[in-house]
């Protein structure tokens, strides 16, 4: 007969638990913060000359939660004005080359945001353990 010991296993699920519950609100501050650090690259990054004065500025971002998920959405704000060049500049046309400006931020970006994540799962675990 083998018996098993699941006391630490279920403490351990508990722990995550808790943390989770404040994954979403925490989670936000991560996001929010890597959104702006590639919304000022990109803008920093965005292509300049007399005919697009307006197109940098036009680059915001958003970020939107729901249950169990995070959301942040970078790029040109509809509306603003010259926000409807985003893609022709950055991806060029059979006339116009590109000049990539989200996409390198992005890059920039994703290392620190990928810490910035596990800094707070290991802080969210500490807290509730």
């Amino acid at each position: 007969m083998t018996s098993l010991d699941m006391s630490e296993v279920l403490a351990w699920a508990r722990v995550l638990e808790r943390a989770g519950d404040d994954v979403v609100d925490e989670g936000k501050k991560v996001v929010a913060k890597g959104s702006l650090n590639v919304k000022n690259e990109a803008r920093q990054l965005a292509p300049r000359g007399p005919h697009i004065p307006s197109y940098a500025s036009s680059i915001g971002y958003d970020v939107t939660t729901g249950a169990g998920w995070i959301e942040g959405e970078i790029g040109p704000v509809k509306g603003r004005r010259q926000w409807g060049l985003g893609n022709l500049l950055e991806y060029g046309s059979a006339n116009n080359p590109p000049h990539p400006h989200h996409e390198p931020a992005l890059d920039h970006e994703e290392p620190r945001f990928i810490a910035a994540c596990e800094a707070l799962a290991a802080e969210l675990v500490t807290r509730h353990g």
